[in-house]
C-alpha cells in the first residue's frame, strides 16, 4: 500500500496516461433563452472514478494546481477544470509537452481548437458559435439532439489523424495500466490437477479497435505478450498470461514504475499469488485456500480504499 506522500508526488507522463485511460474532454453547451447569445460553452476537462480513488484525484489536481475535485454520488467521484485560463495555461501547455498516445489525442487537439476560438471571443459570434458545434460534433460521442434540433444544417469538421503511436515513457505505461489496467486472477476446474482447480495470472489491458497500433506496441516495449481481437471486431486485448514473463517482466516493471490508486492494491495481491505459484503453493490445498482468498477481495470485490 502507497502512503500520501508517493501518490502525491505524480510524474507528468504518468498524468497524462491516467488521462488518456480515463479523462474526457469535452465541450458543453447550455441554451439560455435570456441571454444576448443564447447558447453558453462550457469546456471541461474531466476524469471520473469510483470515490474510493478520491485521493488519486485529489493528486491530479495537485500535480496541476487547478480544478476541483468533488464526489457526484456515494460511489463515484470527479476532478474537473472548467476554467479557461486555467485550461489556457496549464491543461493544454502540459498535453503539449506530454502528448496522449490513444485517439484520445484527436479529442484534445479539438478540443484546444474550440479553446483558442472562446480565446478570440468568436464564441460570441454566430460564425463562431457554428465552427464550435461544428467542432464538438467530431469529438467523443458527436452532437446531443438538442443541438442537433437546434443547428440541423452543421457538417463535422474532420477528426485529426492519430498516428505513430508509440508509448513515450515507462511512466505513462504506469499511468495508463492505473486507469486501464487489470489483474487478473483466475481459479478454474481441472481434470488434471489433483485438486480439481488450475490457478492462472494475467494481465490485461482492452482498449477499442481504433487503438490496436498502441496495444501491438506494448509488446515490444514490454517484451513479452499478445494482442488479440474480440469477437465483434470492436475491442482488443493486449494479455500477458506465461507466467514466467510476469514474474520476470511485468511485476519488476510496475516495481520500478508503480501503478497508483486502488489498483495498486490488486497490483500487490496479484505479486503475492504469483510468489505463491513460484513456490508451487498453488499446488497444494493450503496454498489453493490463500489464492481463493486473495482473489475474493480483489479488484470489484475489494472494500474500501487506500
Amino acid at each position: 500500500m502507497e502512503n500520501s506522500n508517493q501518490i502525491n508526488n505524480l510524474d507528468p507522463n504518468f498524468v497524462s496516461g491516467f488521462i488518456d485511460g480515463e479523462g474526457t474532454f469535452s465541450i458543453y453547451f447550455s441554451y439560455r433563452p435570456e441571454s444576448k447569445f443564447e447558447w453558453n460553452i462550457t469546456p471541461k476537462v474531466s476524469i471520473l472514478l469510483h470515490s474510493r480513488d478520491i485521493e488519486l484525484l485529489r493528486a491530479i489536481q495537485s500535480f496541476f494546481k487547478v480544478g476541483n475535485v468533488k464526489r457526484s454520488s456515494q460511489n463515484t467521484a470527479y476532478f474537473e477544470v472548467t476554467r479557461i485560463n486555467d485550461i489556457e495555461t496549464v491543461i493544454v501547455p502540459h498535453f503539449d509537452k506530454y502528448p496522449l498516445m490513444t485517439k484520445k489525442m484527436a479529442d484534445f487537439l479539438l478540443f484546444k481548437s474550440v479553446i483558442g476560438l472562446i480565446i478570440e471571443k468568436q464564441h460570441l459570434t454566430i460564425d463562431g458559435l457554428r465552427k464550435i458545434i461544428s467542432i464538438k460534433a467530431s469529438m467523443n460521442r458527436g452532437l446531443p439532439d438538442g443541438l442537433k434540433k437546434a443547428f440541423p444544417d452543421i457538417i463535422p469538421v474532420s477528426r485529426p489523424l492519430v498516428q505513430n503511436q508509440l508509448i513515450p515513457d515507462p511512466q505513462w505505461v504506469a499511468g495508463f495500466t492505473s486507469g486501464e489496467g487489470c489483474l487478473l486472477v483466475k481459479v478454474r476446474k481441472s481434470s488434471t490437477n489433483r485438486l480439481g482447480l488450475q490457478v492462472e495470472l494475467e494481465f490485461q489491458i482492452t482498449q477499442h479497435t481504433r487503438d490496436k497500433q498502441l496495444l501491438l506496441s506494448f509488446k515490444n516495449y514490454l517484451g513479452c505478450g499478445r494482442y488479440r481481437e474480440r469477437i465483434g471486431g470492436l475491442a482488443g486485448d493486449f494479455n500477458v498470461s506465461k507466467l514466467s514473463d510476469l514474474t520476470e517482466k511485468i511485476i519488476p516493471f510496475f516495481d520500478k514504475y508503480p501503478i497508483r490508486g486502488v489498483k495498486a492494491l490488486d497490483f500487490a495481491d496479484f505479486k503475492a499469488v504469483a510468489e505463491l505459484m513460484l513456490n508451487k503453493e498453488h499446488l497444494t490445498e493450503s496454498g489453493l485456500k490463500k489464492i481463493q482468498k486473495i482473489k475474493a477481495g480483489m479488484n470489484s470485490l475489494r472494500k474500501g480504499g487506500l
